[in-house]
């Protein structure tokens, strides 16, 4: 594995903190009624996510699938997260598009109607990112190092 390589789950995890943080303040700027700083926090998360999927398909390229080698609790709670995260995260690609799509057009409407739902599963998504992160490389990393 070349040496950056190895870098590139800390910048997943990295970026999926980062899209957390713009998604909320995202919302909170619209809620606000700021719909500018809306729109500029949610393009801003949305390139985040981007960078994270082109880091993570890069790793796993060039690693493959990573075992989580804990027994007990942390095995139960860490797959549990992973079986709810990766279906979530593949599915969400095409909402997450069409809720930008609406806006950008101006559907106001539709986008609303469709970013209730969105929002909180891609944050569901980007928490539970750095969650499995954690999980593998800190909290239990596999005996030996990683």
């Amino acid at each position: 594995m070349s040496d950056w390589v190895r870098y590139l789950p800390l910048a997943d995890a990295s970026l999926n903190a980062l899209a957390t943080v713009f998604l909320v303040l995202g919302w909170k700027a619209i809620r606000q009624g700021n719909k500018e700083r809306h729109k500029k926090l949610m393009l801003t998360a949305l390139a985040t996510s981007a960078a994270f999927l082109v880091c993570y398909l890069i790793y796993h390229a060039q690693v493959g699938s990573v075992r989580f080698t804990a027994e007990g609790w942390p095995r139960k709670v860490y797959f549990f997260i992973l079986i709810t995260h990766i279906p979530l995260a593949g599915i969400m690609v095409v909402p997450i598009l069409m809720v930008v799509r609406y806006a950008l057009k101006g559907q106001l409407e539709a986008h609303r109607r469709l970013a209730r739902w969105t929002l909180p599963v891609w944050l569901y998504v980007s928490v539970t990112g750095v969650l499995i992160y954690l999980f593998l490389n800190v909290w239990f990393p596999p005996s030996g190092g990683s």
